[in-house]
């Protein structure tokens, strides 16, 4: 895997605990026998977390391994999702507790929402039922159809998505940034029979008509054959194809507000819903995730690595159309009867303290973002963080990529005021819940910027070489998990092969009853046994010979103070293969210029080595990046190599693509003028 990383620069002797958290630490060595004992028989230990959900019929086999790598949990049990996120909190109490905040982003002359919504547990129980009786009754709705979703963060989505599974149904929610062409990919693969969406969203202040993409999408889908359209931004030109688009107003107006539908009694190991991933392949992948395992695993890493209690109130930044937006934004806060907040817009609209004023204006004790984020808002400076009372925070962790040591410690200082439980959670789409965190809902290991901690109890992580040995601490390798754990995919919708081959190929023995899952990410351990994710494995450059992963480049950069966003990607050398090109975004108060691009470089060359040296360095203002944060490191490559752009209708903003094509020409110029 070549000799060039910058692991050297990760802080693996840096341990903090935060004085508020000082009563519940935990040391290292005592948390690691709880894992060594949670794995001494991985079924008996599940078994008991799943013993505190309520069951309509209990499991017979805990763990259904009769059939690898296709894992099942709690074979033989019943249970409903809906029912555990509604009837089984108001059994418990919760009837009249806040579950859903809802605020939209438009907001008046000062700054302030325009819109909030606070709806409790009974409010979302009764309006579900009535949606669960109109699917059923009016549409037909059948026990293990998928319905497709392509909406915005509004409150109507959640009741719906928990009336979809409390009849029986399943569900695939296509993220509203994606195109119509994708979305009709994902359409036509789950054959879905009835789509959902909006006539529009609001972001950044704009209207996006979400029903013309719709519309566009569905010619390709003979499948479908209805259309239910929220109003949600009032457009009044909105076209309704007569006997396929239906009013969700009109759906439910004659429906009885007392009206009550019995949760269907689901098997385990039924299908919860399916979410697309993308593929190598260009195929989007649909996974495929269960009941009952999904609703355990939930349930654990709720309490272990969020440590909710009564009073929490929990801010998810993620969209409902990722893993993130399903699990801990929906599903796992209800499941634990906490009260949780939808935030329906930009995070900087209508200026870059939007978030910290929603955290303050509820306060808000859970805060769960991405690295990109963090970045982007370290690039503002920290008086819109400063300017807010951020003292009720008890915890904030990230997911989505690994965070940069830098970047950690920026929000742990400006968002913690260094007195939070903070953690880097490592987790994916596949896995459907977090595996490796720290986990303050069992005890505090101390903190270090940038790591993942280590893995939760009853699961069993590990970084392997090519040859699938064990790596030493500090040596570079493959992350894999040893051990199947509830909450994981089923299978890929349609393709049983290419989820064996995707996820079970690399390290697996199955002549020896060996299965390993394959994460595709790259990770190093360090002494104490904590896990540092480095990367995507297939995200790497082949410098003359040597793997550079483009995590590890963009993190060295942004560690410089001038830094606050960096992006590398490869361009053809005729020498050595491939050369590393980056572009960075500078902090308030720096400027391009020589001076600084020849400080970077070196930076580079001094932090990681020679070989990591960036070929050249480009200062944008923007980078390209979809409407969920992450960074769109393929338009930035098609710029570089001349190749088309393709598809660009996931992006917040286009002109971040331009910036990048001028900051390339220009230097392309001066080039040729040498």
């Amino acid at each position: 895997m070549g000799s060039i990383s910058s692991i050297s620069s990760l802080p693996f002797d840096e341990y903090i605990i935060p004085p508020s958290w000082r009563d519940r630490a935990i040391p290292i060595d005592d948390y690691k026998r709880i894992c060594e004992e949670s794995l001494r028989n991985i079924e008996e230990f599940w078994a008991k977390v799943a013993e505190q959900l309520k069951w309509f019929k209990k499991w017979d086999r805990v763990l259904d391994s009769s059939n690898p790598p296709f894992f099942k949990w709690f074979v033989g049990g019943e249970l409903n999702m809906s029912y555990l996120c509604l009837d089984w909190q108001i059994e418990q109490g919760r009837k009249n507790k806040v579950a859903l905040i809802w605020e939209g982003e438009p907001v008046d002359e000062r700054g302030e929402p325009i819109e909030v919504r606070k709806l409790t547990y009974y409010d979302l129980w009764r309006e579900t039922n009535r949606i669960a009786y109109a699917l059923r009754e009016k549409l037909g709705v059948k026990k293990g159809e998928i319905i497709t979703f392509y909406c915005p963060m509004i409150p109507e989505l959640a009741t719906l998505l928990l009336a979809t599974v409390r009849i029986g149904a399943a569900h695939s929610i296509v993220f509203s940034g994606f195109s119509a062409q994708a979305l009709a990919e994902r359409i036509k693969d789950a054959e879905s029979r009835i789509v959902v969406t909006a006539d529009g969203m609001y972001r950044r202040g704009r209207i996006l008509r979400l029903k013309e993409i719709v519309d566009e999408a569905v010619k390709q889908c003979p499948t479908v054959e209805k259309v239910i359209v929220i109003r949600r931004v009032g457009l009044t030109d909105v076209h309704m194809e007569p006997g396929r688009d239906i009013w969700y107003s009109d759906l439910l107006s004659d429906v009885p507000r007392n009206v009550y539908v019995e949760p269907e009694r689901m098997r385990s190991e039924d299908t919860l819903f399916v979410l697309y991933t993308s593929g190598t392949t260009g195929k989007p992948k649909g996974i495929v995730h269960d009941i009952g395992g999904y609703a355990v695993g939930l349930y654990a890493t709720m309490k272990w690595v969020f440590d909710v209690r009564d009073d929490d109130i929990i801010f998810n930044s993620a969209d409902i159309g990722w893993i993130t937006g399903h699990s801990y934004n929906l599903y796992g806060p209800l499941i634990v009867g906490s009260t949780f907040i939808w935030y329906e817009g930009a995070p900087d609209y209508p200026a870059p303290d939007r978030w910290w004023s929603i955290i303050e204006r509820y306060g808000v004790t859970i805060f769960y973002t991405s690295p990109t984020a963090v970045r982007m808002f370290m690039r503002y400076g920290e008086d819109w963080v400063r300017k807010h009372d951020l003292s009720t925070l008890r915890i904030v962790h990230t997911v989505g990529e690994p965070i940069n040591p830098e970047a950690w410690r920026w929000y742990f200082r400006n968002l913690c005021r260094e007195n939070c439980a903070a953690s880097s959670t490592w987790w994916m789409t596949e896995t459907g819940i977090i595996l490796i965190s720290h986990v303050p809902g069992i005890g505090l290991t101390p903190l270090k910027p940038g790591t993942n901690a280590m893995p939760i109890p009853g699961v069993e992580a590990d970084v392997l070489d090519e040859d699938g040995n064990s790596c030493p601490p500090g040596v570079k390798g493959y992350l894999v998990i040893k051990t199947p754990w509830p909450g994981m995919l089923l299978t890929i919708l349609k393709d049983p092969e290419r989820y064996v081959k995707t996820y079970w190929s690399k390290f697996s023995k199955p002549d020896q009853g060996l299965w390993i899952f394959y994460t595709s990410d790259y990770a190093v351990k360090d002494k104490d046994g904590y896990i540092w994710v480095l990367g995507r494995a297939d995200e790497v450059l082949k410098v003359a010979g040597h793997r550079i992963g483009t995590a590890e480049l963009e993190s060295a950069l942004i560690q410089h103070p001038a830094v606050a966003e960096a992006a590398v990607v490869g361009k053809p050398d005729p020498v050595k293969g491939e050369v590393p090109v980056a572009f960075v975004v500078l902090r308030e108060g720096y400027s391009p210029s020589p001076e600084l691009e020849k400080e970077l470089k070196e930076w580079v060359r001094k932090m990681i080595g020679p070989l990591a040296e960036p070929a050249e360095v480009y200062f944008v203002t923007k980078l390209p990046k979809t409407r969920s944060g992450k960074i769109m490191r393929r338009l930035i490559k098609a710029v570089i190599v001349g190749a088309p752009l393709g598809d660009i209708t996931t992006l917040e903003d286009a002109s971040a693509v331009e910036e990048v094509k001028k900051a390339y020409e220009e230097l392309r110029r001066l080039v040729e003028r040498k």
